[in-house]
């Protein structure tokens, strides 16, 4: 029997860490980190895209290269809801995620490659670069991001 459960839930860790999105681990006893002042609404001097991703720096890299569309990262992160609420965050799980950019949203993607090795960025995701239509927390989406190495 133990075997069994063993075998079980190394096998739901293999599946959970498998995952193409951050998952939320948020639970009462998860600490959660407050969201900024700025998260209902980017400030003026943010940057846009074209494709609507907003996104600030909050403190400058110290490296020269950027990651690719299929680049293998290691970011620590916090997402929140525009009302506030914290749904995700590698920094309270302790842990740096790893990830390749090809397999999370689209707004991830695409601003994890405006930044260099050290740079801390907040972004604002739109719905449609970020979960809408799919299982994950909707509307617009708050994320700082930091991008602490590129794997490949």
């Amino acid at each position: 029997m133990l075997k069994r459960v063993c075998v079980f839930v190394a096998s739901a860790l293999m599946i959970a860490s498998c995952s193409d999105k951050p998952q939320s681990t948020e639970t009462s006893s998860t600490p959660s980190i407050p969201a900024p002042p700025d998260v209902a609404a980017p400030p003026a001097d943010a940057v846009r895209t074209p494709t609507g991703l907003v996104s600030k720096v909050l403190s400058p890299g110290t490296g020269t290269r950027h990651p690719r569309p299929n680049s293998q990262v290691v970011v620590n992160y916090t997402g929140w809801t525009t009302d506030g609420k914290m749904f995700d965050s590698s920094v309270t799980k302790g842990q740096p995620a790893s990830f390749s950019l090809d397999g999370v949203i689209r707004g991830w993607t695409e601003g994890v490659q405006m930044m260099v090795v050290g740079e801390k960025r907040r972004f604002w995701v739109p719905a449609k670069l970020a979960y809408e239509g799919t299982d994950g927390p909707q509307g617009m989406l708050v994320f700082d991001i930091e991008l602490i190495r590129i794997e490949s």
